[in-house]
């Protein structure tokens, strides 16, 4: 009879100790994952209102696509993410938070159902620019993330707290007020880390590059021009003269194939210096010299408060001989109303709207190419500061954009972030531990008493 107690009570132990092993790797995953999303997410805030917009425009829903309100959205998850990861890691209110993430996961496993069947946008955003995912990926990491919360929330008190209930607010409060920083630095700057195509160091013409033997996908460029009220789409090969007036342009791919990180880099002239659709791509990324390119997908939206520093960099260009452009994908008449409000007398070419986007998350932008090489980018509200005084490029005239390493940056946050959590952690354990020596000996006290 005893032997038989001993074990069911021996089973017993060994599921218990099997469910909070599988509990708590379960909530490994969630804090992970949620981490890393919330993160990525944060860093690259503008790349995530755009990835927003996509969605918004799948559902039919384009009267939400308001920059004010998607902006908002963008903040509000990543922060969300990023705080229920570290809620997850630490074991803060375990059961309330298995519930939340429990329906967080299960709604976004249907919208990657319905991404995964529909097909309505390539890839879901899920880790912004930093982990590419296909919408089938997307759709297995979400069922397996389903299966880790509904573990977690069948068995919450099963996750082992690193912090005692008074001291947790702490990380709360701490990790709200660092992830909103990051993502202000990167709207006011640009993102810490760059994980695309068009990263500082970035050799242009290598990312065009297609591996010998690899299916080539087709691409083709269309231009939508305007004449007399009417509008049609025209090609590079049968670009119209100039009597037709600029609207918009779309690069899309005709053809499946392997498709290089950088493979829809157009430029083309638009404006009354150069003779409309004359392709200066290849001018431009083979240029030995410096070239400074003013970037803004819309002129119509773009930040004009430091158009002082622009002009005094165009200036700063052509005294040296450097060539500057402004690309954009605004019409001929939003590149007249830029001019007459900035006195801009730099020269214009059209990019597609996305590719603009991708290459730098500020309007404007400033970018600064050598030899078809990405050497510095700068937001508007950081431009390099110039004077007639100031070098050449080569003698180090402009600071360098963007010149912290990644590795250095991942330094600071460590330093800024992991650091004092774990400070913390080891003071709060600590503490803890004593008060239970403490109370133990006092109990003894008692006893002998």
């Amino acid at each position: 009879m005893q032997s038989s107690e001993s074990s069911s009570s021996a089973s017993n132990k060994a599921v218990n100790t099997a469910r909070r092993i599988a509990v708590n790797v379960s909530r490994a995953i969630i804090a992970l994952t949620f981490i890393f999303s919330g993160f990525t997410k944060a860093v690259d805030p503008i790349g995530t209102q755009y990835k927003i917009h996509d969605y918004l425009q799948a559902w039919g829903m384009e009267a939400w696509n308001a920059d004010w309100l998607t902006m908002m959205l963008s903040l509000t998850l990543s922060t969300m993410e990023f705080l229920t990861g570290m809620m997850f890691l630490f074991a803060i209110r375990r059961r309330l938070m298995s519930k939340v993430a429990l329906a967080l996961t299960a709604v976004m496993t249907l919208i990657t159902l319905w991404i995964y069947v529909a097909d309505p946008i390539s890839d879901c955003g899920c880790f912004g620019d930093a982990v590419k995912l296909t919408n089938g990926e997307t759709l297995a990491k979400n069922i397996v993330l389903l299966a880790a919360t509904a573990t977690a929330a069948r068995w919450p008190l099963d996750m082992m707290r690193l912090l005692s209930p008074t001291t947790q607010w702490i990380v709360i409060n701490y990790t709200a007020l660092f992830i909103l920083a990051v993502s202000g630095y990167s709207l006011y700057y640009l993102p810490q880390f760059d994980f695309r195509p068009y990263h500082v160091g970035a050799d242009i013409r290598k990312g065009m590059e297609i591996p010998e033997g690899a299916e080539q996908p087709e691409f083709e460029t269309t231009f939508i021009l305007e004449k007399d009220g009417q509008r049609k789409e025209f090609t590079l090969e049968n670009y119209p003269d100039s009597t037709w007036t600029f609207i918009d342009s779309r690069t899309v791919e005709t053809k499946k194939g392997y498709v290089p990180p950088i493979h829809d880099f157009s430029i083309t002239t638009n404006d009354e210096t150069g003779e409309d659709g004359e392709d200066l791509t290849e001018e431009i990324v083979g240029d030995k010299g410096y070239t400074l390119l003013l970037i803004s997908p819309h002129l119509e939206q773009a930040d004009d408060i430091h158009f002082d520093e622009i002009n005094r960099l165009y200036d700063y260009a052509t005294e040296h001989g450097y060539r500057f452009l402004c690309l954009t994908a605004s019409t001929r008449k939003a590149i007249g109303k830029w001019r007459d409000r900035t006195g801009a007398e730099y020269r214009f070419a059209n990019t597609d709207e996305i590719t603009l986007k991708t290459m730098i998350r500020s309007n404007p932008g400033l970018m600064l190419m050598h030899d078809g090489r990405i050497e510095g980018k700068w937001s508007h509200n950081a431009l390099p500061d110039v004077t007639p005084q100031t070098a050449s490029i080569d003698r180090g005239g402009l600071s360098s954009g963007n010149s912290t390493s990644d590795t250095n940056t991942a330094v600071a946050m460590i330093l800024w972030f992991v650091v004092p959590l774990t400070l913390l952690t080891i003071a709060d354990r600590f503490w803890t531990w004593t008060r239970w020596i403490r109370k133990s000996k006092e109990e003894k006290e008692k006893k002998l008493k």
